[in-house]
C-alpha cells in the first residue's frame, strides 16, 4: 500500500515551478533596476507624477516575481515592569523538523522564576513560526516564552526520515518535558489538535510534566461545526485526489531532494485564492501609497506581505494524515483518534486547565470548532474550563494586532494565573 501511494504523487510539479521561477528572474532584475532608476533623486522624472507611477509599477512587478525567504523574529527588546529589557532568541532543543526557540530576556534568574513558562506551538501549515511574532511580542513582558520553529521540509535531507501527525504530537510532549513542570501551552490554529491530544496522553499517563494549562486559539477540534470554505475544500475530494494533485517531490537543488512534500507555492496559491479580491485590492493600495508618497502605509504593506508570501513545504505524510484524520474522518471529536496504535481518551484530561479562544469572523476555523474541546473534556472540573469569543475579528486577529493585545491577551494571562 505504501508503495502504491508513493507512486501517486506528481514528481514534475516542483520542477515546473523551479523552471518558472528561473524564467522570471531576468524580469525581476529588470524591475528592481528600473524601480531605483525611476526614483533616483538625480533623475528629474522622479519628482513628477509619471516618475512616481513608474517607480510604483516597477516595485509591484518586482514583488510579484520575488522569492520570499524565511523571515527573522527580530524581537530584540521588551518592557518588563516599565524597564527596557533586551531579548535574544536562541535554540535550546533541536530535531530534524523543528527547533525549539527560547526568547531569553536579560533578567535575573530570580525574576524569571516568578513569570510563567509559556510554550507557543506554531502551526505547521505553510507559514513560518514568525507569523506569530505579534503573539510572542505581547507575551514577553509577562512570561518566559518558547516557540516551535518548524522546518521547511525541503531543507530536511531525505535520510532524516519522515514526519507525520504522530511525530508532531511526540514533539509537543518532548518539548513540554524539556521545558519542565508547570508549562502553559498556547496552540494557534492547526496545532490545537495535536496539542489537545498530547495533553490528553500526558494527563492519562499522570505525567508530572502535563501542562498546567492549555489555550486553544482558532483550531479545528471539530471541523463539522460551522464549516468554512477551508473545511469544505478538505472534504469535497477523496484523499487520493490530494495525493495525486498536490503532492510532489523536492528537486535536486535542495537538501531534501526526493522528499515528498505539499509545496509552499501551492499552499500560497490556495491562500491567495480564498481572498483574491482582497489581495488584489491591497496591492492596488500599495501602488497608490507609493505614488502619493505615503511611506508609512507602504512600509506596513511590505511588512505584512513579506511575511504572508514567505511559505514552507510540508511533509506529505503529515499533510495527508491531517486531511484524513482531522478534516475527513473527524477522529478527535468522535474519540477515535489513535496515536501510534493507542486510542486517545479526551476524557482523561483532568488536570490541565482549558481556555478556548475564537473569533466571530474567523473564516478558517468557524465559531464552535475550537469550543468543541470543552465538551470533550467531560471529566475536567467546570472551574478549569473557559471560553472566549472575540467580537469583530477574523482568524489572524485572534493572535495578532490590537484586539489580541487589548482584549484577548488579558484573558490568556488571567487563565494562566488561575490554572
Amino acid at each position: 500500500m505504501h508503495a502504491t501511494l508513493e507512486s501517486m504523487d506528481n514528481p514534475a510539479l516542483y520542477q515546473l515551478h523551479e523552471l518558472h521561477r528561473a524564467s522570471v528572474t531576468p524580469l525581476r532584475i529588470f524591475a528592481h533596476a528600473s524601480k531605483h532608476l525611476s526614483s533616483n533623486p538625480m533623475n528629474p522624472l522622479a519628482y513628477t507624477g509619471l516618475g512616481r507611477s513608474m517607480a510604483a509599477g516597477f516595485e509591484l512587478l518586482e514583488r510579484i516575481t520575488q522569492h520570499y525567504a524565511k523571515p527573522e523574529f527580530g524581537l530584540t527588546h521588551t518592557t518588563v515592569d516599565e524597564h527596557h529589557v533586551t531579548v535574544q532568541d536562541r535554540v535550546v532543543a533541536e530535531r530534524p523538523f523543528c527547533k525549539l526557540l527560547y526568547f531569553d530576556r536579560a533578567l535575573k534568574d530570580e525574576r524569571k522564576k516568578k513569570d510563567p513558562k509559556v510554550l507557543v506551538v506554531a502551526p505547521m501549515s505553510g507559514h513560518y513560526a514568525t507569523l506569530l511574532r505579534g503573539t510572542v511580542k505581547e507575551l514577553l513582558p509577562y512570561a518566559e516564552v518558547y516557540i516551535t520553529d518548524w522546518a521547511n521540509a525541503r531543507e530536511v535531507p531525505y535520510f532524516k526520515g519522515g514526519f507525520d501527525l504522530d511525530d508532531y504530537i511526540t514533539h509537543v510532549m518532548e518539548f513540554i518535558r524539556f521545558i519542565g513542570r508547570d508549562v502553559h501551552v498556547i496552540a494557534v490554529c492547526q496545532p490545537a489538535v495535536p496539542v489537545f491530544l498530547a495533553t490528553a496522553l500526558m494527563n492519562e499517563d499522570k505525567e508530572p510534566f502535563a501542562p498546567a494549562s492549555m489555550t486553544l486559539m482558532g483550531g479545528p477540534i471539530d471541523p463539522r461545526k460551522a464549516p468554512t470554505q477551508v473545511n469544505r475544500l478538505a472534504t469535497e475530494k477523496p484523499l487520493d485526489w490530494f495525493e495525486r494533485t498536490v503532492i510532489t517531490r523536492v528537486p535536486f537543488n535542495y537538501p531534501g531532494f526526493m522528499r515528498r512534500v505539499y509545496p509552499g507555492f501551492l499552499q500560497l496559491s490556495g491562500f491567495m485564492q480564498l481572498n483574491l479580491e482582497r489581495h488584489v485590492g491591497e496591492h492596488i493600495k500599495l501602488f497608490q501609497h507609493l505614488v502619493q508618497g505615503d511611506g508609512e502605509s507602504a512600509a506596513a504593506h511590505r511588512r505584512f506581505y513579506d511575511e504572508y508570501l514567505s511559505v514552507a513545504d510540508l511533509p506529505a505524510e503529515f499533510y495527508l494524515q491531517t486531511i484524513d484524520k482531522v478534516f475527513q474522518r473527524h477522529l478527535l471529536p468522535k474519540n477515535q483518534f489513535d496515536y501510534r496504535g493507542r486510542i486517545v481518551d479526551a476524557g482523561a484530561i483532568t488536570k490541565t486547565a482549558l481556555l478556548c479562544v475564537e473569533g466571530e469572523k474567523d473564516d478558517i476555523s468557524g465559531v464552535g470548532q475550537t469550543k468543541a474541546a470543552i465538551g470533550l473534556c467531560k471529566n475536567l472540573p467546570e472551574s478549569k474550563k473557559r471560553y472566549h469569543l472575540q467580537k469583530g475579528v477574523g482568524h489572524y486577529g485572534i493572535f495578532n494586532g490590537r484586539n489580541y493585545r487589548d482584549k484577548i491577551l488579558p484573558v490568556i494571562l488571567e487563565h494562566i494565573r488561575n490554572a
